[in-house]
């Protein structure tokens, strides 16, 4: 919108945009490396302690030989999406605006696709920098329906997730997400509202409530994640891709009675809606 070779001088651009000139000002500034290094440990020992805050977390690093504030690690720690994951008071006020939903799923007996989806972000490490993930998750089968990659977490990446997810599979019964901002948007939840799904949020900080994409989480990271080095988004979305075909098609699951995703998602569906 801004045109810098314009006889407009900038600041009467922004003026009349009605935006700030620090935004237009403002160039991004790299992740130093150290902290790239630091916030991949971190994702590692996230994943093996889920409940683990910031002040539990400089511990865990300081006792590896890693020099960190606490101010440090929680900074780090918003940058990549992360909190600790526990039942607790709600004693934090929701982004200003957005409406929390009520958690659907207790005591309901997951018994067909697409009676459940549930949908996460989590973080990417690269070789040189880091990006988000989201994905869109079927309960019953484990499925993954829709998968998408950011350098962000806007809204408009979860939205476009959930719309390729619904272009592909139809539609599911509930959709369950955490309280993040980008689930609890008007863009996110008038689409699923629009689409008659009745919408689910887990509890603040309990990962119980969206367990099936936490277990997922842990199969793509180990599996997939640190085993390489992507040295670009489009590296890490070829390889993602890969991965997202054996873990539907081939990847067999203990909790499916060793059947793959594939198999438990589209036998019992009208042969019209697996084609």
């Amino acid at each position: 919108m801004i045109d810098r070779a314009h006889d407009l001088p900038i600041t009467k651009q922004v003026q009349a945009l009605n935006i700030s000139r620090g935004s237009v000002y403002y160039r991004p500034r790299p992740v130093p490396q150290t902290d790239l290094a630091i916030m991949h440990r971190l994702d590692r020992l996230h994943l093996e302690f889920p409940f683990a805050g910031s002040r539990m977390l400089r511990g865990l690093l300081a006792a590896e030989g890693c020099k960190i504030g606490r101010r440090h690690v929680k900074t780090l720690m918003r940058r990549m999406g992360i909190e600790a994951l526990y039942r607790r008071p709600r004693t934090t006020k929701p982004e200003p605006g957005h409406k929390v939903y009520p958690y659907l799923l207790r005591g309901m007996a997951i018994e067909r696709p697409n009676q459940v989806w549930a949908m996460d972000i989590t973080y990417i490490p690269m070789a040189r920098g880091f990006i988000y993930l989201a994905v869109v998750l079927d309960w019953f089968s484990r499925r993954v329906l829709a998968w998408r990659l950011s350098i962000t977490m806007e809204a408009a990446f979860c939205v476009g997730t959930l719309e390729d997810a619904i272009a592909r599979h139809g539609k599911p019964d509930v959709f369950n997400t955490d309280q993040g901002s980008q689930f609890t948007g008007a863009a996110f939840t008038g689409t699923l509202a629009g689409n008659g799904i009745a919408i689910s949020m887990d509890g603040k900080g309990a990962w119980r409530d969206n367990v099936f994409v936490e277990r997922l989480w842990r199969s793509v990271k180990y599996e997939e994640v640190y085993l390489r080095a992507y040295d670009s988004v489009s590296d890490a979305r070829s390889s993602l891709g890969r991965y997202f075909d054996f873990y539907n098609a081939r990847r067999p699951h203990s909790s499916l009675d060793g059947m793959t995703p594939d198999q438990a998602y589209f036998p019992p569906l009208p042969l019209r809606s697996a084609a």
